[in-house]
Parts: C-alpha cells; structure tokens; sequence
C-alpha cells in the first residue's frame, strides 16, 4: 500500500512501487557503479525499531511538556506557545521535504510539540482539573483500539482504499485550522475552535471530525509502516515511522483533550 500519510509518502521505503528489495540497498547508475557487483545488505526496519523510536519521541514530548508546564513563567506563556507552535511547524515540513532522515530532526520537532501541548495542557488543566489524565488515556485507549483492530480484523486493505480521500480530507481541515489561526491574529473569532462548554457547536462538529479523521490516519500509519516493515526497508527508516506516528498521537490527544472540555463546567 502507498501510504497518503505526507510524512511516509516521502520515502521510498513505503512505497511499494520504489524498486526496493528486502534487506538491499537500491542500486544507481552513475560513477563508480559496477553491474557485476552484488546488491550490499544492509539493516532492515523491524517492528521492535519503529516501537523503540516511537517510545523515545513521545518520551522527549512527555519531558518537553513537563518542562513547560512547571518552568515557563507567567509573562512568556503565550510567547513560548505560539512560538513553539509555528517552529514544530516548521520543523515538520523540514523534515517532509528532505530525502535523508534526519533523527536531530525528529527529535527537535517532539520538543517543540511537547512545549505546545504542555503550555494548553496546563491551561486547560487549570480550568478543568484531572482533564488531562482524562485525554491522556483516552488517546492510548484509542490508539490500543486501532492497533488491535487492524490486527484481528486485517484492515491493510481498507486503510489502502481509504488512504487517498483521507489525504485530502485531512489537508481540508488543516487549511482551516490555518485560517481560522490567521484570522485569529486579526481578532476575528470564527468558532471553529475553541474549549469548555461555551465553545458552541460548530467547535463540537469540527472536533469530532478532527478526531475521526485522526484515528483514521492512526489506522494507514499502521498500514504503511507494516508494509515497510515487509519490504526491508532499511533501519534509519524507522526514524520516519515513528515522526509519523508522533504526529497523529500529538494531534489525536489535542483533539480529545478540547472535546473533553466540552463537557467539562469552570
């Protein structure tokens, strides 16, 4: 399966139209190239890698939103949220748009995304106490969920058939998000988002949709990477997988976090 998830789509190693071999380095014209020469083998991704990796980016998302919660003072709060928010940003499409893999890369986007959500945990955590225990294991419930749905249930073809609308209904609603993020610099509040009980329902919809469209994401990730897995792509590749699955957590948990608030009362 091609996976539509920008982040995987990116490296060959998902892609099982890319020419790659189990466990072998794909072979280029060019100098010094020899046609008589064997294939060399190098490292293949393993499940184990991709868990590992996986485990090390949300540790380092855990730890920088600690450190934002307890060690940002008052007067740089909003400064620091911000600021984290475009820099994850922009380190996201650094490490989309480049061939290599870069762990550094990797690595700096988690903490900037755990300043981020340390800064609106604490927030909302402020509002509604034990809300964020709540989006915490609501997030790993549902992705526990997926994880042993795809596996009894088979679902790598159905992620196949749903990966390409689920790339542009996901590319919709961040083109939103960004308006709605623009115009809010503006003062101009369109209710797409927002948090606790007087958030309206048009925030209640886009939320609900956010999270439906998370988890389905959540689902070609594991897709995706399982093919990987099947078609040797090389260790480093592991890297990427777990920038993918580091991504839609984040997301996921941010998404259930403001829909838990919904329901909350100050």
């Amino acid at each position: 399966m091609r996976s539509k998830n920008p982040v995987l789509n990116r490296s060959a190693a998902f892609n099982p139209q890319a020419g790659y071999q189990a466990g072998r380095v794909p072979q280029y014209q060019g100098q010094g190239f020899d046609p008589y020469s064997a294939p060399q083998p190098v490292d293949r991704m393993t499940m184990d890698d991709v868990v590992t990796k996986t485990a090390l980016t949300l540790g380092v998302v855990v730890l920088a939103a600690a450190f934002s919660w307890f060690l940002v003072p008052p007067a740089l709060v909003g400064v620091a949220w911000i600021g984290s928010a475009i820099a994850a940003l922009v380190v996201s499409f650094l490490v989309v748009g480049r061939r290599g893999v870069r762990p550094g890369m990797v690595i700096a986007y988690a903490a900037l995304e755990g300043i981020f959500i340390g800064i609106f945990s604490s927030f909302l955590e402020r509002l509604f106490p034990g809300i964020v225990v709540q989006a915490v294991i609501a997030t790993f419930v549902v992705a526990g969920m997926v994880l042993v749905s795809y596996k009894m249930f088979n679902l790598n073809r159905f992620a196949s058939r749903i990966s390409r609308g689920l790339m542009i209904a996901t590319g919709a609603l961040a083109v939103v998000y960004l308006l709605n993020f623009v115009l809010s610099m503006f003062g101009v509040h369109t209710g797409i988002i927002g948090y606790g009980p007087q958030a309206g329902g048009l925030a209640f919809i886009v939320t609900a949709v956010a999270i439906v469209l998370a988890t389905m994401n959540l689902l070609v990730d594991f897709a995706a990477i399982e093919d990987g897995v099947r078609m040797g792509a090389p260790a480093e590749q592991s890297w990427v997988a777990a920038f993918g699955l580091t991504v839609t957590m984040v997301w996921l948990y941010t998404e259930l976090l403001r829909l838990l608030s919904y329901f909350r009362q100050n």
